[in-house]
């Protein structure tokens, strides 16, 4: 191997600056859709890791540990051990050169003018479910049971999980110490992790994770992570059951007592210790504690099933650390996929509102522009249906065209019988300045009375029942004035002065 060194350094040297002028080729090129931006990055992304994995051949090679490159470069002027001259040195090198290449033919020189555009259209093969669509959205539907399958999970449906998964710090802290927890936030970043690596595979994700833990750490000590305050201070950890019973303040078991058998197990059971017996059991187990590490105390004060059994008595500092971070990455994880969860979001709520039908229709449209999706302005947009245009200049979804029933026509006489396409936009329109002005040629206050009126003539003649209305209810003194005689009777203004011309009163 080491007579034919330098022409295994050649051959890496040039396919090095090979890969560099494809990745500088396939970055000049803009993706036409996310389906091109996904293989693109993908080619990217393997040949920087050809690359890599080349480069450190070459480390290797220059280390020279071995000093079989030192040997071969001295074998070339002759400088061998048997003596023999340059004439000979070269063409035994030269035999050596034409033998390596006939066992390795996929070694041979590669020409620069040489053109790999085959290289650039390559489709990486990557695995997304079909719910995933390509790495639009999120498969959470596995998770989501184990959450509503737990003892911290609540009974939700899957549109309000989306809501809350990236929100684990909000999940009492009693509930996390458990092993069901530990192994749910284990699969959630598990499958975060895959899927952003999937869908950014040229984002270092190693780099963003080693930024996060020094950050995690300071915030640790100061007992600044949220969901966790107060953990990791002073040294190492501050319980939970030390915010119930401080043992500073006792000097014996008989003192540590009096707290009661309720607060001792509490405290039992943060620690993971066994929480049963008498009074004094569990005062002098938990009294061990203050003294003595948990990793140091007998397994047998450990409840069966919990961390401290689990780990054998390691420190719960570490396992309530451990769970801290991978929150803290999921968190993080959140935030780098935000745009994607809303997405996710948004097509859960769609899928709720449409039929089988519709959604295999809205899926054959999203296969369609898939394909046919290009950033050229002057392209023709293709739209048979005759679908409203959106904000992004592209025709609207054809079920939020059913949805807000926009192919249903409403016309209004009072507004010189302007159409209206869809209720929303006819129930609005009562209040713009078209159908109010319609309302003031006519000599009509546009009150909340003449809602869902669209005719003059209906609108005048509910406007003349009102005004007819409102002259039965004006006032009129000789009916509705009152008056009272001597003896507390009470009479209208007629009625009393009839009976006063007659003298009755």
């Amino acid at each position: 191997m080491s007579s034919t060194l330098l022409e295994v350094t050649r051959s890496a040297h040039e396919e090095v600056e090979r890969l560099e002028r494809l990745i500088v080729k396939e970055l000049q090129t803009d993706p036409s859709s996310n389906k091109d931006r996904l293989f693109q990055s993908h080619r990217v992304h393997h040949m920087i890791d050809t690359i890599t994995v080349t480069t450190e051949k070459l480390v290797d090679i220059y280390e020279d540990k071995d000093n079989a490159r030192k040997d071969e470069i001295a074998a070339l002027g002759g400088q061998t051990a048997t003596g023999t001259n340059v004439f000979s040195a070269f063409y035994d090198r030269l035999k050596e050169i034409r033998e390596y290449h006939r066992r390795h033919p996929a070694a041979r020189v590669v020409d620069p003018n040489e053109d790999f555009e085959a290289l650039l259209k390559e489709e990486p093969l990557i695995e997304f479910s079909g719910e995933e669509a390509f790495g639009r959205y999120l498969d959470l539907h596995e998770l989501y049971n184990q959450y509503i399958n737990s003892k911290f999970g609540d009974h939700i449906d899957y549109s309000t999980y989306l809501n809350v998964f990236s929100q684990p710090h909000k999940i009492p802290r009693k509930l996390k110490l458990t092993r069901q927890y530990k192994e749910y936030i284990e699969n959630l970043l598990e499958y975060l992790t895959y899927f952003f690596q999937r869908t950014e595979p040229l984002q270092d994700l190693d780099r963003i994770f080693s930024k996060l833990i020094t950050e995690f750490e300071e915030q640790w000590e100061n007992g600044l992570i949220e969901g966790w305050e107060g953990e990791g201070q002073g040294n190492g950890l501050v319980p939970d059951w030390h915010a119930v019973i401080d043992l500073d303040y006792y000097n014996s078991v008989e003192e540590l007592m009096v707290v009661g058998p309720e607060k001792l197990k509490e405290a039992l059971a943060a620690l993971g210790l066994k929480s049963g017996g008498t009074v004094q059991q569990r005062a002098e187990r938990l009294f061990l504690t203050k003294d003595t590490p948990l990793e140091k105390l007998d397994k047998k004060h450990f409840a069966k099933g919990s961390r401290g059994q689990e780990q054998n008595g390691v420190s719960a500092v570490n396992s309530f650390k451990e769970i801290a971070l991978m929150e803290a990455k999921i968190n993080k994880l959140c935030e780098l996929l935000e745009e994607t969860v809303d997405r996710t979001k948004d097509n859960i709520v769609k899928k709720q509102a449409l039929t089988y039908e519709e959604i295999e229709a809205e899926r054959e449209e999203e296969d369609t522009q898939a394909d046919t999706e290009s950033d050229d302005d002057d392209q023709q947009i293709y739209n048979p249906l005759k679908l409203p245009m959106g904000w992004d200049g592209k025709p609207i979804p054809y079920w939020l065209y059913k949805l807000h029933g926009l192919g249903q026509e409403f016309k209004c006489e009072i507004c010189g019988n302007y159409s209206y396409w869809g209720r929303r936009a006819f129930e609005r329109h009562f209040k713009e300045w078209r159908h109010q002005h319609g309302m003031r040629c006519l000599g009509i206050p546009n009150t909340k009375n003449f809602n869902e009126i669209t005719s003059i003539e209906e609108a005048k003649e509910l406007w003349k029942r009102i005004q007819e209305r409102q002259g039965v209810n004006k006032w009129r003194p000789d009916l509705e004035e009152e008056y009272e005689d001597k003896e507390g009777n009470i009479y209208n203004k007629k009625t009393y002065t009839d009976l006063q011309r007659q003298g009755l009163i």
